[in-house]
């Protein structure tokens, strides 16, 4: 029976990462319905200097998704891209591959988010600043925020938890495009075939547009997809220095 099935077939870093990003969705729906315990306030990632961070939370907000369709769309390209990285590269070569790019992402992310806590916290006290880093976290677990306007503003810079596998994911469509450059991808909306090499570059550009913008109520962790591709790029570029091409 398990021949036949869909994972049969599928190699085994992707499959795994498919597996455990799934269940943890899965997983933390039960445990909020059950226990009411917001499983993406304890695993996602917060900014360095807000109570609520751990850690852990640079690897642990990679299998965390913040809906099924977030998830959806991550796993999706992981599945149709993931596959084909992983049986060039193979296992190992592939999994530090994604590790590398999810903490890439979420290390420039974090930088961007720190010099933007700088631009928030410029007109305030540093008592107005202490009190939103020690006790915003609990503010926004009860679904309020400050009246103050720069103290709600950095309230949610601190102590809005970023999640997903969208770096690591952006880091594997970055190396399609650079081992398959020529390989034509049809795309959902686009009735023309587009290479590979032209949707990875229009894609990257838009990303840094939208993060330049910093559009508010955008609600997507821009620079940590290109922290993803950053760090993918210059990881196949160590890779690539023993003459060895990919392309």
């Amino acid at each position: 029976m398990f021949k036949n099935s869909f994972f049969a077939n599928m190699p085994p870093v992707v499959k795994n990462l498919l597996l455990i990003n799934a269940s943890v969705l899965l997983l933390s729906y039960i445990i909020e319905t059950t226990f009411h315990i917001d499983i993406s306030s304890k695993i996602g990632l917060y900014f360095f200097k807000s109570s609520a961070f751990k850690p852990f939370q640079i690897v642990t907000h990679m299998f965390m998704h913040a809906n099924f369709m977030h998830l959806f769309f991550n796993m999706y390209a992981l599945w149709i891209f993931g596959q084909i990285l992983e049986r060039v590269w193979g296992p190992k070569r592939f999994f530090i591959y994604y590790i590398a790019t999810g903490l890439g992402a979420a290390i420039l992310h974090s930088l961007v988010n720190y010099f933007q806590v700088i631009n928030a916290t410029e007109l305030m006290t540093s008592e107005q600043i202490n009190t939103v880093l020690k006790e915003g976290f609990s503010v926004i677990q009860q679904g309020k925020n400050y009246i103050d306007p720069q103290m709600a503003k950095l309230n949610l810079l601190a102590n809005i938890p970023t999640v997903g596998a969208s770096g690591a994911v952006f880091g594997i469509l970055l190396a399609f495009g650079m081992l398959f450059p020529n390989t034509e991808l049809f795309l959902m909306f686009i009735p023309i075939p587009i290479k590979a090499k032209y949707f990875v570059i229009g894609y990257g550009l838009i990303e840094l547009f939208s993060g330049i913008a910093n559009r508010q109520g955008d609600n997507v962790a821009h620079f940590a997809h290109l922290g993803g591709m950053i760090f993918g790029f210059i990881l196949i570029k160590i890779w690539s220095r023993n003459g060895k091409t990919f392309y």
